[in-house]
């Protein structure tokens, strides 16, 4: 049955006085800074896209004359023939960025627990400073630490897991049992290069931790968990995908890497080895950096082809980081707030 309303009552007054949407204005310095955000997010973008566009149209004279077999060739020849491709440069990229992954994931996601749960008030600025100073190092200290620190004293421990881990396919020692066949190696790259990854990881990492709800650490207290037991419920949980989003972005780091491993690695050949203790190793950014400038218009041609496929690589891997953590717990509340 249909209720007349009758004016003055509570329904005639929702009728005739429909609730407003309050709208703020921005005021004018919002809006510049608001237009000055966009636009360095558009020009990040135009220069991208530019970057992008360059690679291709360079590199396209050499897609053109080694076809798909630029995938599937060991041998890099683009001045003499069509012998040219990176079937052996992308794995020892990959391989040097695994073996930073595995060395700089764990320290850096302890270091984040210790310095977000752990570490008293009084070191725990100083050591937020030291890993943020660590990112900021530039790679040619690093490669020049590598270089002439760390490899002259790692060839021992090289030699002496050939001797005692041959039995794993990595570890297996191929060459003569000399300490000069250990210089250079794969394995010496990837430790250099997880020292660059290691400020990355730590950092994220630490970020979502700080972001890990209160009262879900204080009911795991509640409950009789240790400091411990907490971290492994609340902290770890609600930071997983932060920790896989920061991993992703080390490894886009580490196969960028072009200064620390062209100082490490010792290429020999263009043919791709597991043998991580070998000397010998190459990569996509080391072949650059070694032959730009020895190379004529093919061979550039065949360099920028190998940096488009690099690049595209690592756009796929930060695209897919940004996603992970933007579907995370973590994520959707740094986006909330």
């Amino acid at each position: 049955m249909a209720v007349a309303l009758t004016p003055g009552s509570p329904h005639a007054l929702a009728e005739e006085d429909p609730p407003r949407i309050i709208v703020a204005r921005p005021s004018s310095s919002d809006r510049v800074f608001r237009g000055i955000l966009r636009s360095a997010g558009i020009v990040v973008l135009l220069i991208t896209v530019l970057i992008l566009v360059f690679l291709i149209l360079r590199s396209f004279s050499a897609f053109q004359r080694s076809g798909l077999a630029f995938f599937t060739t060991q041998a890099f020849f683009p001045e003499t023939s069509n012998q040219f491709g990176i079937a052996a440069l992308l794995p020892d990229s990959a391989l040097i960025a695994a073996i930073a992954l595995l060395v700089a994931v764990p320290v850096g996601v302890a270091t984040a627990i210790y310095i977000s749960e752990y570490a008293p008030h009084v070191l725990r600025r100083p050591l937020i400073a030291v890993i943020d100073l660590m990112a900021a190092i530039p790679s040619i200290v690093y490669a020049l630490w590598g270089l002439f620190f760390l490899m002259p004293r790692i060839l021992g421990t090289d030699q002496w897991l050939a001797h005692h881990l041959g039995f794993i396919p990595f570890f297996h020692f191929t060459k003569s049992d000399t300490i000069g066949s250990y210089v250079g190696a794969t394995f010496i790259a990837g430790l250099v290069v997880s020292l660059m990854v290691i400020p990355i990881v730590t950092s994220l990492s630490r970020q979502v931790f700080s972001q890990a709800p209160q009262g879900e650490r204080e009911a795991a207290y509640a409950l009789g968990s240790t400091r411990w037991g907490m971290i492994r419920t609340v902290v770890l949980p609600f930071g997983r995908a932060g920790i896989i989003g920061a991993s992703m972005l080390g490894l886009g780091r580490a196969l960028g890497e072009t200064i620390a491993v062209t100082f490490i690695l010792t290429p020999l050949t263009w043919t791709f080895s597991i043998h991580v203790l070998e000397g010998g190793g190459n990569s996509i950014t080391a072949e650059i950096a070694n032959y730009y400038t020895q190379y004529d218009n093919k061979g550039v041609a065949a360099l920028l082809a190998c940096g488009l496929v690099l690049f595209v690589a690592t756009l796929i891997v930060n695209s897919l980081a940004s996603i992970v953590v933007s579907r995370s717990r973590s994520g959707a509340l740094t986006e909330a707030d």
